[in-house]
């Protein structure tokens, strides 16, 4: 602790705060989000169709699939995981089933059901988004939506 004279000759403790072990912690915290970040920021490359969209709110429980069509078929992805048809529909029960168990049964009041988000690339055949959407439906999803890219400059309207 510094200690001060004053101008009456007393010793007294300084009362001001110093601020370098602050700024060094948060510098060194700035620098490894700097570096975390991209890191963390994982997406599958893809050309989305460029339409007028209609803001979609995105929850936790919905399942977000991206489609593409590869050399050598249909590349579907769970998240970031590539998965096959038998894969996807496994998958796709699994989900609904705790879902459904997790709101308390499929007689629960009010029971929401999770949607299905597809990604799928401006040159995906119908083939592959097609059956992806049945497989889904097969596992029992109702609602299957599309996520796009709008163009430039294009703003959405509200009514």
């Amino acid at each position: 602790m510094a200690i001060s004279t004053g101008s009456g000759g007393d010793d007294a403790p300084m009362s001001e705060i110093n601020t370098t072990p602050l700024v060094d912690v948060m510098l060194v915290l700035l620098i490894i989000f700097l570096i975390a970040v991209p890191v963390v920021i994982q997406t599958i490359d893809l050309a989305l169709p460029k339409v007028q969209f209609e803001p979609t709110t995105t929850k936790p429980e919905n399942v977000s699939l991206s489609i593409k069509g590869g050399p050598d078929g249909c590349e579907v992805y769970w998240g970031l995981t590539r998965v096959n048809h038998g894969e996807l529909l496994d998958r796709a029960v699994a989900k609904l089933k705790a879902e459904i168990d997790r709101q308390g049964g499929p007689n629960a009041a009010g029971l929401e059901l999770p949607e299905v988000h597809i990604r799928g690339d401006i040159n995906t055949p119908y083939r592959c988004i097609g059956g992806t959407i049945y497989t889904m439906q097969m596992a029992g999803f109702v609602k299957v939506g599309f996520i796009s890219e709008p163009e430039p400059g294009s703003g959405t309207t509200r009514l």
